[in-house]
């Protein structure tokens, strides 16, 4: 069975920084286009960062400066999250298209991890 576990999370003050890590588990060669979202009690699911399978990065206007995704290894990619705001407090998912043995699997979703920035 193909997952997708997010950790990293936690409470930080404003001017803080965390690394958030998604890393696939399962019989997989390894993670292709995978993101980054964010979702805050009492709104949508946003898009945060993005990595392309070729490896480019992109991001939310939101997050740009502060924000970097990266991978480690073909099965592990973070969120470098410096600079953090009160408003960058959500649930952290990670969603990523996951070569395996029998084909890709797109459009997983990670369980998500708590992010929360005091003032």
């Amino acid at each position: 069975q193909v997952q997708l576990v997010e950790s990293g999370g936690g409470l930080v003050q404003a001017g803080g920084s965390l690394r958030l890590s998604c890393a696939a588990s399962g019989n997989i060669f390894s993670i292709n286009a995978m993101a980054w979202y964010r979702q805050a009690p009492g709104k949508q699911r946003e898009l945060v960062a993005g990595l392309t399978s070729g490896g480019s990065p992109n991001y939310a206007d939101s997050v740009k400066g502060r924000f970097t995704v990266s991978r480690d290894n073909a099965k592990k990619v973070y969120l470098q999250m410096n600079s953090l705001k009160p408003e960058d407090t959500a649930v952290y998912y990670c969603n990523a298209d996951v070569w395996t043995p029998v084909g890709t699997y797109r459009g997983i979703w990670g369980q998500g991890t708590q992010v929360a920035v005091s003032s």
